[in-house]
């Protein structure tokens, strides 16, 4: 990659970042000191960022791909605690607090995330009391949005929720899209409230609306007809599946 497309990529990076919950709600003359001094690290699937009682130091925001956190069990078995894509943050709470991880993190895909040094925030929010409002307000739009995905479980058929999903993904505002998904669907499954057979057939009857699953990729053959089924009344989407 040349200097001019690294520079391209960086600048795509940075404007992902300045539109995550953590930092579109910090003050403007704030976001270029954060954004300056984070670190930016591209990660391969499997690859670990932070171990479970590691010293946390970094408040983490994914800028692209997906990053699942976890903890053993007593018996050896791995429990996923939540899943992370883009634009998404974690670690505040235990970062803020100087305490060790209660999970570890993994990419399960190709990504990249941006890490905030802990010093650096705690730093700002000690010289501007703002920045402590700004957190507070992210606060309650991660509540906001957990309390959505209660009202989708309610409102929304299966497909219809898996269909909010995708368009949740997509960077585009109309036409065909790709979306990048784990490779391991039980990772939606769980992010939705599902069971994965119900995935399963929650992306069958998405054929119906232009969506078609190859792997690890859902392409959209038309964002608007996805995004019309999404919003139609569930009444009419049962009969659909």
């Amino acid at each position: 990659m040349g200097t001019g497309d690294a520079g391209v990529a960086h600048e795509r990076q940075k404007s992902i970042a300045r539109n995550s919950l953590l930092i579109r709600s910090l003050p403007d003359h704030h976001v270029d000191i954060l954004l300056g001094q984070a670190v930016w690290r591209s990660y391969e699937r499997g690859e670990t960022l932070f171990l479970q009682e590691e010293k946390a130091q970094a408040i983490h925001v994914v800028i692209d791909g997906w990053v699942k956190l976890f903890r053993m069990t007593p018996t050896g078995a791995e429990a996923v605690v939540s899943v992370f894509t883009r634009g998404e943050s974690f670690g505040e709470a235990v970062a803020l607090k100087n305490m060790p991880y209660p999970v570890s993190a993994e990419a399960v895909t190709t990504c990249e995330v941006m890490h905030i040094p802990s010093s650096v925030f705690l730093s700002l929010m000690r010289r501007d009391p703002e920045i402590c409002i700004s957190i507070l307000a992210s606060t309650f739009g991660h509540l906001h949005s957990l309390v959505a995905q209660l009202e989708q479980l309610k409102a929304q058929t299966g497909a219809q929720r898996v269909a909010e999903f995708l368009l949740n993904l997509s960077d585009c505002s109309d036409g065909a899209c790709e979306v990048t998904l784990p490779y391991d669907k039980m990772l939606i499954a769980g992010r939705l409230g599902m069971k994965p057979e119900s995935l399963s057939r929650a992306f069958a009857r998405l054929k119906d609306a232009g969506v078609t699953v190859k792997r690890n990729h859902a392409e959209i053959s038309d964002i608007a007809q996805l995004r019309d089924y999404a919003e139609s009344d569930p009444a009419e989407s049962w009969s659909k599946g």
